[in-house]
């Protein structure tokens, strides 16, 4: 019997190290890839959906109400965001980090789009009521075509993770704004999200300088 049990802890363990061993090739090869170049295997959707799914679970259960969740959110997006651009310079090979508003904002909408969701933004608009209000509007966010947000919390955007992203970047391009994330539905598109960002003050003047200085 005693044999028998110590024959059954060998195989367990020998099971255990063929796992650890497959474990650490896939380890060495993902740390092994050029992150200079965008990787050809992309994420599943589904896995991506739960992680955010996940992400936003996690959020609720440490926070108070609907503002509060969208502000942890956009919490945890920054630090993506931070990383994200981190990335994409490193991808772009270039040493100059875009500075004015409206390059900013291109950068957002075409180089960071694409590596995070493959695709460029659908629209980057300059609001017609104030100078210094841009949006960035998807029709179809990946992230959050498995989110459905209950009935009672109709108000909350899902979409403050993306925002938080952009926060970031626009932070990293020194163009600090405060990005906040609307979900406006049209027809066919339920969860047409749009970010909305406000520059600071401070940006505004400094791009009314550069202009002044071109005449």
């Amino acid at each position: 019997m005693a044999s028998q049990s110590h024959a059954q802890a060998q195989m367990h363990a020998h099971s255990l190290m063929k796992l650890d061993n497959k474990t650490s090739k896939r380890s060495t090869v993902l740390l092994e890839q050029n992150i200079a170049r965008p990787r050809r295997d992309r994420v599943g959707l589904g896995a991506f959906a739960f992680l955010i799914a996940e992400i936003i679970r996690y959020s609720q259960n440490r926070v108070m109400g609907i503002q509060d969740l969208e502000a942890k959110l956009s919490e945890i997006g920054q630090r993506v965001g931070v990383r994200m651009f981190e990335l994409s310079m490193w991808r772009e090979k270039t040493v100059h980090r875009e500075t004015r508003v409206l390059q900013t904002l291109v950068f957002i909408n075409t180089v960071v789009w694409r590596a995070l969701f493959d695709k460029q933004a659908d629209s980057l608009e300059r609001s017609t009521e104030s100078d210094d209000e841009y949006m960035i509007t998807d029709n179809e966010p990946a992230i959050l075509k498995y989110i459905s947000v209950p009935k009672e919390m109709t108000s909350f955007s899902p979409g403050a993770f993306i925002s938080g992203i952009v926060e970031a970047i626009a932070r990293c391009c020194q163009c600090p704004a405060r990005v906040t994330s609307h979900v406006v539905p049209a027809d066919g598109l339920p969860l047409r999200t749009v970010i909305l960002l406000k520059f600071d003050k401070e940006v505004m003047d400094r791009e009314k300088r550069l202009e002044a200085s071109k005449h």
